[in-house]
This record gives structure tokens, sequence and C-alpha cells, in this order.
């Protein structure tokens, strides 16, 4: 598929999706995000040949520079809600991908890009990484799920003041806060992302989905619930011929080679 505003390039079972407007900041207008989703719910989810993916933003100064401004400002209360909707869609697609998504930040990280990183499971941001929730500032609010997901990140007090304030915090801060899982150099962003989805992507696929999706449940259900959706998850990885080759390598003292079946 031909993209306008996202470039997809996939090599080694490692998809890189980088979005290509940095003349724009790298923002997110609706044709932008029908793009995001098409990428991720048809060509990535059900590709298996993709084993991880990395998200990042062309060129050094922005991620995601959050929604279009320009294309906001003219919608009427309607037309604002499915705009909202249309990006939590796009979020929940990232989040419930059963492959693992590292957001590789480059620069700025602001509104809808900051909850772009949030949908991920993994961040990996640059030195020069700044991250903010600034919708109060232009009088909204947070709209791509930021009022769920960055609480659940960072704890309800610590969200509300970014959301509330709309204030910028750099990468180590981001780091302390808990949404960053490291900080590496700029020149280092790309290496340090695609080594990490290459290991990733030499995992046991089946186990690394069925991981995805017990940690993910288990977020918005019961100690007891969250403990059954485990032990069944654990019990299928059971039923693979991943787990009798693992299991098998590890007595024999070789590498595993998983299959995915």
């Amino acid at each position: 598929m031909t993209y306008e505003h996202i470039i997809l390039a996939i090599e080694g079972g490692v998809a890189t999706v980088t979005i290509n407007r940095p003349r724009a900041f790298n923002v997110l207008n609706s044709s932008a995000l029908q793009e995001l989703k098409s990428c991720f719910l048809d060509e990535l989810d059900n590709n298996d040949a993709v084993k991880a993916v990395i998200l990042t933003g062309k060129g050094e100064k922005a991620f995601c520079g959050g929604a279009d401004i320009k294309e906001m400002k003219g919608m009427d209360a309607f037309q604002a809600a499915d705009f909202s909707q249309s990006g939590q869609r796009i979020m929940a697609a990232i989040e419930d991908m059963l492959k693992p998504v590292i957001a590789a930040v480059n620069g700025y990280a602001l509104g809808g890009g900051l909850e772009l990183a949030l949908a991920c499971d993994i961040v990996i941001a640059a030195e020069n990484a700044r991250f903010a929730s600034p919708e109060i500032n232009v009088g909204i609010m947070a709209g791509w799920g930021a009022s769920k997901r960055l609480p659940e990140a960072i704890g309800t007090v610590r969200a509300k003041e970014l959301l509330f304030t709309g204030a910028m915090i750099d990468a180590q801060t981001a780091f302390r806060l808990g949404f960053v899982n490291r900080v590496v150099p700029l020149g280092r962003l790309n290496e340090e992302a695609m080594s990490l989805a290459r290991q990733l992507a030499e995992k046991p696929p089946i186990a690394l989905e069925l991981a995805k999706r017990a940690v993910n449940h288990s977020l918005h259900v019961d100690r007891e619930s969250a403990e059954l959706i485990e032990s069944e998850a654990f019990g299928a990885c059971f039923a693979t011929a991943d787990q009798k080759e693992g299991m098998a390598a590890f007595e024999e003292k070789r590498k595993p080679k998983f299959i995915g079946k």
C-alpha cells in the first residue's frame, strides 16, 4: 500500500512506521490518522513476517506534534467528538496489536504524540525528547486516551498536573516518572530501537502475544480475574511447538529456533 503521510519499511521481521510530515512537526490530520489505522490494522497485524514494530517520526525535531490544530479549529462539538474517537481507535489498535510496538521518540511528543507513545509497549526516548499534553492551553483537553493511559503510567496526581497545566517535561523526567523505558543520545535512537526490536523478533511469537494480552487485560480487571487470564495464557503456551522447542533447547544448551506455531 502507498502512503502519503507515513513511511513503512519492513526488514528482518521488524516493521518501522515513520510519521512523514516533518515540515508540519509530524502532526496528525484525519488523513494521516486513517493511514496509521490502515498500516497497523491491515498491513502489520495480519502479516506473519512482522514480529515487532517501531513507531517514530521523520527528522530530528518531532516524534509527533499531536493533532492538526488547523483542521480542528473549525470543528463543531459533534465533529470534534468524532475526531476524538478516530484518534482513540488508532491508539487502541496500537495498544491491542498482538505484536510488540516500540516508540522511538525523536524530539517533541505533544498532545496526540504523547498519546501515541503511551499506546506503545516500550518507549525509547532520545535525549532531546520532550513530552507534554498542552491541549488545555488552546481551550480543549486531551482526546486520544491520555486521561486513562497517563494515570495508569505515572499515577493519578502526576497525570492530573500534566493534563491540567500543559507543562512540558524532558526525557529524563519522563524516565523518572516511569513512562519512558530508557533515554539515549539522538544519534543512537534508531540503533537502540532496532536492536531491541530484533531481540523481540527472535522470541516465540505466540508466547509474546499471550504475554502482551495478559498484561493489557490485567489492567482492567481484579486480581482473581487477572490470574485466571494469566493461567489460561500460560497453559496455551504448552500447546505450541515453540514451547517444546524452547524447553528442548534449554536442556540441550543451544539457542532455540522459534517458528510461531
